[in-house]
């Protein structure tokens, strides 16, 4: 085995001055530059608590000779901008910043890593843009489900602030301010606030309106992780219908399910070391996260 190098301390700076301001961390490669990775975040509060784990893996990927990049998009985390102001295009077209400026940094064709809500903008990015390869952890496949399962906090909110408990046998997609009503009220135009992000309907009906399936199979390779409680699970049957498709339109999948916590929506900060070490092994690397 190989030893393993030690990368530099990872790079803070600005993409942009102004409102094109993007917050990012640059992890330089410890060795000879081998690839690159833009990593493309999760929605809300899951970016916050994965945070741990995606500055993680940055490292190893360092360690290993990767040049990895970390952006803020708009409106998220220390980037310009509110919440309430972000867009999907917007998300996009910083996604294509991120690859333009690690392509020239590193000069290595950018691979798109993405987790969650991530996953699916990096799967949308690589329509217009080729990336190396798409590392998917976790991915969202169908952004109409995901959206519900936003709402349902609002839902939940809602219910406490009303006294009530859940259990008058209402369905919380039903009317009455049910995640149906919720919807109405974007596609009315109404922002909506929901566990302290503001939530434009411009870009809840994007991510509505998106699904895995329904990109074109990517040309490049594609290595797709789920988490599960227990290792040997399968797929979860949605996103096995969705690496399908794409498989049978001629993408080249790997996938994998790691035993280990949901970090990215757990009460307290948790870490998967067996993600990172299987990330690394899928990416065929001789060294270990850790």
């Amino acid at each position: 085995m190989n030893a393993i190098a030690a990368a530099p301390p990872a790079q803070p700076f600005f993409l942009g001055s102004g409102a094109a301001a993007r917050f990012c961390l640059y992890h330089a490669p410890a060795t000879a530059c081998r690839g690159a990775w833009l990593y493309l975040h999760p929605f809300a509060e899951e970016m916050n608590k994965s945070r741990r784990m995606a500055a993680l893996q940055a490292r190893a990927l360092a360690r290993c000779g990767y040049a990895v990049l970390q952006m803020d998009l708009y409106g998220c985390g220390d980037s310009a901008g509110d919440f309430g102001d972000a867009r999907w295009d917007i998300w996009r077209q910083d996604a294509a910043r991120g690859m333009a400026w690690l392509e020239q940094q590193s000069g290595c064709v950018a691979g798109l890593w993405g987790l969650r809500l991530g996953a699916l903008l990096a799967l949308d990015v690589a329509q217009a843009h080729a990336p190396s390869a798409l590392l998917l952890w976790q991915p969202v496949t169908n952004g109409s489900q995901f959206l519900t399962q936003f709402l349902r906090l609002k839902v939940a909110s809602q219910m406490l602030a009303d006294g009530k408990d859940g259990k008058d046998g209402k369905d919380s997609n039903s009317g009455g301010g049910g995640t149906a009503a919720l919807k109405q009220s974007l596609a009315a135009g109404q922002p909506l606030e929901i566990a302290g992000y503001l939530l434009d309907p411009a870009l809840a009906l994007a991510i509505d309106a998106r699904t895995a399936e329904a990109f074109a199979p990517p040309a490049c390779p594609v290595h797709w992780f789920e988490m599960a409680a227990e290792s040997g699970r399968p797929l979860t049957p949605v996103a096995a219908r969705a690496a399908a498709a794409l498989a049978a339109g001629g993408a080249t999948i790997s996938t994998r399910v790691v035993a280990g916590p949901q970090f990215w929506a757990t009460q307290e900060i948790e870490e998967c070391p067996a993600l990172l070490d299987a990330t690394l092994q899928s990416l065929s690397e001789p060294c270990h996260a850790a």
